[in-house]
């Protein structure tokens, strides 16, 4: 006999609740607190939390016990309470639910154990399933109408719990939950596919999707899901939105109202239990009711470049990215400000932390970090794009220079970038050695910047590596060269940006710029040898500081060349030099952006508060 909790999920779709951990931490409650004790200390805000999701329209609410394991509970001291909490935590949803005199389900949350299991931990199998057994037989004996299994990220530890929750009560519906990262797979590098391959044939009535990412990224791996597993039971709940750490707090971009058109979207993709996890709260879940309960509402059509997957930009015609800020920004036709930064000569990066800070008030989207520039000893660039990001949740492009590295070397620093979630990557050959401070170091390199980005291309981001063998899971780089639209052979320049967009670059930052007729005449002259420049294009703008510096650039720096009328104005302009040089920067900002994507502009002599200023025409 059809247990009702799946009678009602197959007559209509279900509304469950929203996060619980965001409500408690709002009560004033830290995160340092084992929320799942609460359960016991303080039933009444649990209480109050589960009343409010049910007067907003839940049809499901889960009890607060999702890291009430013995592994997790041992962090608090609190490993001998595993039966009591969960026993109590289904109870108190139970008298909720009576007092409330609506229907109204009651899930048993479980999560994972948050400890690796063999051969990547230490917990064996056995150990797991036990784990699970005693903490999902309180909940059964608490009272609850379903089980279910959220947030699991690693495949082999969610068969283990639900091979548990089968022994522990055979006819139970059972909800398994996934959740994926925003390139498209679970932490251990599963995809969608490979998901429901693993979880077709297991003893549970729905497969759904939760936590990690918002309401775009779950929907795409919904529908991948349903393409997989048609016919069966699904379920999505997103965060709303991507989590962001700012002053002290977590917080979450995506507003209540927002949901409301997903829920119609994840029912339309074949979901038919929604609901919220991370960051939302029960005004989400008051517009998700809202939008179910409207027989007159639609589903929104939502752009083809929502989502995982489908950014498809410049570079090789029909190539796909998976999804970062800047794709994004270049996707959606956005103008893009990029501000290259040098890494400190040294292990503290305060003051590169500061300049970001200023970047970034001042309105730039994109913080460049050059790799040894001049051949100077530099901290690690990807490791200063690691902190920039992580202090400032602000991304970055990571300059990726051939010289100097041998094949090993240039892989396992992509790898190595990656793993620190640095998406960007712009390939160049980089300053010989010659110039540095290091002249007699090492100056060889076993690939060209074309054969890189190929390598990145077709490589990488295809699962393999230089020698086609497979990696782990692919990366998902997306890929910048180098170009000079001012160029002193300008046929070469073209030749050698044709084979770098075949081999599959995705964006172009330019040498700096200083004469548009002439950038604008490269671009007409590629046009009609290659046809239309879908390459988005950043350019290159470096204010001058003075005549000596305007002198330098142009008689000493190769591919630069600087029109005599301006290096004139700089010649008289004396002690107004640096205030010239950034009205020569603004204006050249304003004659490009017609037909650039964005600029790449370069700090000279790290004055960032110059740099701001040249930025700032943009807002006007």
């Amino acid at each position: 006999m059809t247990h009702l909790f799946l009678q009602k999920l197959d007559s209509r779709p279900l509304l469950g609740d929203g996060a619980m951990g965001t409500m408690i931490y709002a009560k004033g409650i830290p995160f340092e607190r084992c929320f799942d004790e609460l359960n016991l200390s303080n039933p009444a805000i649990i209480a109050e939390i589960h009343r409010s999701y049910i007067d907003a329209g839940s049809n499901v609410i889960e009890t607060n016990t999702f890291g009430a394991n013995r592994f997790k509970l041992a962090e608090h001291g609190l490993a001998h309470k595993v039966a009591d909490l969960n026993l109590a935590g289904a109870r108190l949803a139970r008298r909720v639910v009576e007092a409330s005199f609506k229907e109204v389900f009651i899930a048993g949350s479980v999560g994972p154990l948050g400890k690796p299991l063999a051969p990547l931990g230490r917990i064996r199998a056995t150990e797991a399933q036990e784990a699970f057994r005693q903490q999902i037989a309180p909940l059964v004996e608490g009272g609850v109408d379903l089980l279910m299994l959220e947030t699991f990220s690693d495949m082999l530890e969610l068969i283990e719990a639900i091979t548990a929750a089968r022994q522990v009560t055979a006819d139970m519906p059972l909800i398994a939950q996934i959740t994926f990262t925003e390139e498209g797979r679970t932490l251990l590098g599963q995809t969608p596919q490979k998901v429901a391959e693993l979880l077709a044939n297991l003893p549970i009535d729905v497969i759904g999707v939760n936590c990690s990412v918002g309401p775009a990224d779950v929907l795409y791996h919904l529908q991948a899901l349903a393409a997989a597993l048609p016919n069966r039971r699904l379920s999505a709940q997103p965060n709303a939105g991507w989590p962001q750490h700012i002053g002290g707090r977590t917080m979450y971009s995506a507003p209540p109202e927002y949901f409301g058109d997903y829920a119609l979207a994840f029912v339309q993709a074949g979901a038919r239990l929604v609901g919220g996890c991370c960051g939302t709260t029960p005004k989400h879940i008051m517009h998700m009711r809202a939008a179910l309960d409207d027989p007159t509402r639609l589903p929104p059509s939502f752009p083809p470049d929502l989502g995982v997957k489908g950014y498809q930009l410049g570079g090789k015609e029909g190539g796909q990215l998976e999804p970062n800020q800047m794709a994004r920004y270049l996707a959606n036709r956005q103008f893009v400000v990029s501000v290259e930064m040098s890494p400190p000569k040294g292990f503290t990066a305060e003051k590169m932390l500061a300049g970001a800070t200023t970047m970034q008030a001042a309105g730039a989207t994109i913080i460049n970090v050059a790799d040894s520039p001049r051949s100077r000893m530099r901290m690690s660039p990807w490791a200063a794009c690691h902190l920039i990001q992580t202090h400032l949740q602000m991304e970055t492009v990571l300059h990726f220079p051939t010289r100097g590295r041998n094949i090993l070397r240039v892989q396992g620093d992509l790898l190595a970038a990656h793993s620190l979630n640095i998406r960007n990557i712009f390939v160049v050959m980089g300053d010989p050695t010659t110039i540095g401070d290091y002249p007699h170091a090492s100056d060889s390199y076993d690939v060209v910047p074309s054969a890189l980005i190929k390598l990145l291309k077709q490589g990488l981001n295809q699962g393999k590596d230089y020698g086609g063998e497979p990696i782990s899971q692919p990366t998902d780089f997306f890929i910048g060269c180098a170009l000079n639209l001012t160029p002193p052979d300008v046929a070469h320049e073209i030749k050698v940006l044709r084979r770098k967009i075949e081999s599959g670059a995705d964006f172009a930052l330019t040498q700096p710029t200083y004469n548009v007729a002439a950038a604008q005449s490269f671009i007409t002259q590629y046009e009609s040898e290659y046809g239309l420049l879908t390459l988005p294009i950043l350019a290159g703008i470096l204010p001058l500081y003075n005549s000596r510096h305007t002198e330098f650039l142009h008689n000493e720096v190769p591919g630069i060349n600087i029109p005599e009328d301006v290096r004139q104005q700089m010649r008289e302009a004396g002690a107004e030099s640096a205030q010239l040089g950034v009205k020569l920067a603004r204006d050249l900002i304003l004659q490009l952006r017609p037909f650039v994507q964005g600029i790449y502009l370069m700090p000279a002599f790290n004055r960032y508060d110059l740099a701001a200023e040249v930025i700032e025409v943009l807002k006007q």
